[in-house]
């Protein structure tokens, strides 16, 4: 039984789509390259045209919490999350050109509700778009960004920053990260849905 319950937690959590063609890359805001250096990897694999990284930082830090993993490839003195993106981004073959710009965000829901802003101030219209967050991310990213984006096809294609549907189980950081995502999941959309 005990079997079965992980189990729903992690389908549920855990989001994982084949990547497609689409109109665009969200990358919601963090201080991990793994997000970044993945939609790197998929703008060069052809998957869209451009990538929007998301954010400011952290509501509950407010100010850049730094480079969270990679910093002696990444590190530098960045102000937002958007700088610390982009910065990711371009040292693995982005041209800037192709990088839009959001950096007000301050949580996730703030990065889905800022990006459809940027996009509909330039006329991108998005039927199919690629969420790169964090695996244990991947839910609430999804959801968020399908509020904000209700008429276009999201799929995530997460990057792996150590807590996996595989792993989560089998250590403290894990087990809080991913039942947090659970709560936060119920938790955070009390007044989005009574608003809706």
């Amino acid at each position: 039984m005990y079997e079965k319950f992980l189990s729903y937690f992690t389908d549920f959590i855990f989001v994982n789509d084949r990547p497609q063609k689409a109109d665009v890359i969200f990358l919601p805001g963090n201080g991990f390259p793994q997000m970044a250096e993945r939609a790197a990897a998929l703008w060069k694999e052809g998957y869209a045209p451009r990538i929007l990284p998301s954010g400011k930082y952290s509501v509950l830090e407010e100010k850049f919490a730094g480079v969270q993993a990679g910093a002696d490839r990444y590190g530098g003195d960045y102000e937002t999350e958007w700088e610390f993106l982009r910065a990711v981004l371009m040292k693995n073959g982005v041209p800037e050109k192709v990088i839009l710009q959001e950096n007000r965000a301050t949580y996730t829901y703030e990065n889905a509700i800022f990006s459809r802003q940027v996009l509909d101030e330039l006329g991108i219209k998005v039927r199919r778009g690629i969420i790169c967050c964090k695996e244990h991310h991947a839910r609430r990213c999804l959801l968020y960004y399908q509020l904000l984006f209700p008429e276009a096809e999201l799929l995530v294609c997460p990057a792996d920053t150590g807590i996996n549907r595989n792993n989560w189980m089998t250590s403290g950081e894990g087990i809080d990260q991913v039942l947090g995502e659970l709560e936060r999941c119920g938790g955070q959309f009390h007044k989005i849905l009574r608003d809706i």
